[in-house]
């Protein structure tokens, strides 16, 4: 059996999951690493697709407009794009202040981005 999600329906693998559930933080702090730690995995699988560019908002829109098809809902689409691309801008705000490249963002990086609120 495999370590890993589905990709379709959950981007983080079980062992990042897990790395996550056994921070030292409350519960609330947990949650907000693994919504970032989850759009931080979806950014990459854009950004993995040749056809995409990472944070260019056009390709981001094409992306959600493409996730929102299997749901037939529009709503969806402008819904998960305003929230990829709230937490693209934030991911990239904090990765340029700590002089990292996004893509090289850890699970410690983003403790650190909740941690300092």
């Amino acid at each position: 059996m495999s370590n890993n999600l589905d990709p379709l329906s959950n981007p983080l693998n079980i062992q990042k999951i897990k790395e996550i559930d056994n921070l030292d933080l409350p519960i609330m702090q947990k949650h907000h690493v693994r919504i970032l730690a989850h759009c931080l995995q979806i950014l990459k699988i854009i950004n993995a697709d040749d056809s995409y560019e990472l944070w260019d908002n056009d390709s981001l829109r094409k992306w959600c407009d493409n996730q929102s098809k299997i749901f037939g809902d529009r709503k969806f689409s402008d819904l998960f794009y305003d929230q990829l691309d709230s937490a693209a801008k934030k991911l990239n705000t904090f990765s340029e202040r700590i002089g990292k490249n996004i893509e090289d963002l850890e699970i410690d990086d983003l403790v650190l981005l909740v941690e300092r609120g």
